[in-house]
């Protein structure tokens, strides 16, 4: 599936990482990530208070998900990422560049008072054009 970023002029540029548009061609089949948390495969919290290896956590069991669907992280078009705390949108900015390469998806980003169990500090949902 080809995908082609769209930034366009007129629009201030993306404060973080993330495409303002993504135009997903010869997508058949839509995958819709359900928001992923920093959960491992055995229902153990990873990273309890830090940011970065909730992320990293949450962002692997996108990738899963996405590859287990026939998917590739290159064909995520759309992602929106729940927070606890502002300041951990440049942590999981980060995250995200390494799993993001190229242009990445669009994304939404919104700061919340609290997800499904108090020690999460990050949720992430996905929508995938899958080839």
């Amino acid at each position: 599936m080809k995908r082609i970023a769209i930034q366009p002029r007129g629009v201030a540029k993306p404060g973080g990482h993330y495409s303002h548009g993504i135009i997903a061609e010869d997508a058949r089949r839509t995958l819709y990530v359900a928001g992923q948390v920093p959960l491992d495969e055995a229902g153990r919290l990873v990273g309890a208070g830090d940011i970065e290896a909730q992320a990293r956590q949450v962002m692997r069991n996108i990738q899963l998900v996405v590859e287990a669907a026939g998917g590739r992280m290159e064909d995520v078009a759309k992602t929106t990422v729940f927070a606890t705390r502002l300041d951990h949108r440049g942590p999981i900015g980060k995250v995200r560049q390494e799993f993001f390469k190229g242009d990445p998806p669009g994304n939404t980003f919104l700061v919340i008072s609290s997800l499904a169990d108090p020690g999460f500090l990050v949720e992430i949902e996905a929508i995938v054009p899958l080839p």
